[in-house]
């Protein structure tokens, strides 16, 4: 996919670490000039109080090859996220992929609190981070990316629409955060679609982002040491392969195919022929379904 996406202009919303990031530097290798946004810089972190930051996602995206510009955002604030796209109008004229990767409520919700135990604030601060963030930017961004036909909007959540509506997601907040996320790529998919533009929701599997890696005490380089703990974080993928689904997704001439789907990384790696970085390809939620979900022991034989 390297240079498919030279000329290209992308933001990517909220890609300090984790999936944006991976997403962020594979369109970056794909010769996109990458606009990625969130709130942690060098000189100030966010709430989350990690150390990754936009400025290092930057350039990681300019090292793969194409050219990463970090600006800081709070997706929150309707100012700071029309200052952005009035500065990619001014820049470039342009915004061809759209995705909206905010998310920074991993500190917020519980794993146990029924909905009437739960935090209020926690749980309306999850909604507001996961939600309203997400709207907030489409509706000042829109406007730029429709200008010309082609545009891709990528919504990223946890879950595919077939797995979240049967299964609980966690808790409250998180179940409607992710679900709402999946409809909100939905709906746009059906109010862009006019204008030559796609929008879907998309989902990585186990994501070994940088904070699961440090929940199970490991590194990227030894992350199957975890397995002794949790077998089936076997079927675990890197950033990256989310990052080229993307990638895949923004170079399809016929990417209106997918308007308005709820896709997964697994899923497009086996339509478009990507790799994780290792050169699996791991399908995580036909693995959950069919075996964590079924309680069978963990083997990944024929899901990645």
């Amino acid at each position: 996919m390297r240079n498919t996406l030279e000329g290209k202009v992308a933001l990517v919303a909220g890609a300090t670490r984790g999936a944006g990031r991976g997403i962020a530097v594979e369109l970056g290798a794909a010769g996109a000039t990458v606009y990625v946004t969130g709130r942690s810089t060098r000189e100030r972190r966010s709430e989350m109080d990690r150390p990754e930051t936009i400025e290092e996602t930057a350039e990681l995206v300019t090292a793969a090859g194409g050219h990463g510009i970090p600006v800081a955002v709070d997706h929150l604030e309707h100012s700071q996220v029309q200052a952005l796209v009035e500065r990619i109008d001014r820049d470039h004229g342009r915004l061809d992929v759209l995705v909206n990767d905010i998310w920074g409520g991993e500190l917020l919700f519980s794993w146990d609190d029924k909905l009437w135990e739960h935090s209020l604030d926690k749980g309306l601060r999850i909604l507001r981070l996961a939600i309203d963030t997400h709207i907030i930017t489409s509706h000042l961004a829109l406007p730029l990316l429709i200008r010309r036909p082609g545009g891709l909007v990528v919504e990223v959540t946890d879950g595919t629409a077939e797995y979240n509506s049967t299964n609980y997601r966690v808790s409250f907040f998180y179940d409607l955060a992710k679900t709402s996320v999946i409809r909100m790529g939905f709906a746009q998919a059906k109010e862009l679609a006019p204008f030559g533009a796609t929008a879907v929701s998309l989902t990585p599997g186990w994501l070994r982002s940088e904070i699961m890696l440090e929940a199970f005490g490991v590194r990227e380089e030894n992350w199957r040491d975890a397995l002794s703990d949790q077998p089936h974080f076997a079927i675990s993928e890197t950033p990256r392969y989310v990052g080229r689904a993307v990638a895949a997704l923004a170079g399809d001439p016929d990417v209106s195919r997918w308007n308005g789907e709820s896709l997964s990384s697994g899923q497009l790696a086996q339509v478009y022929g990507f790799t994780d970085l290792d050169g699996s390809r791991p399908d995580a939620w036909r693995y959950l379904v069919e075996v964590q979900d079924a309680g069978k022991s963990a083997d990944v034989t024929g899901y990645r």
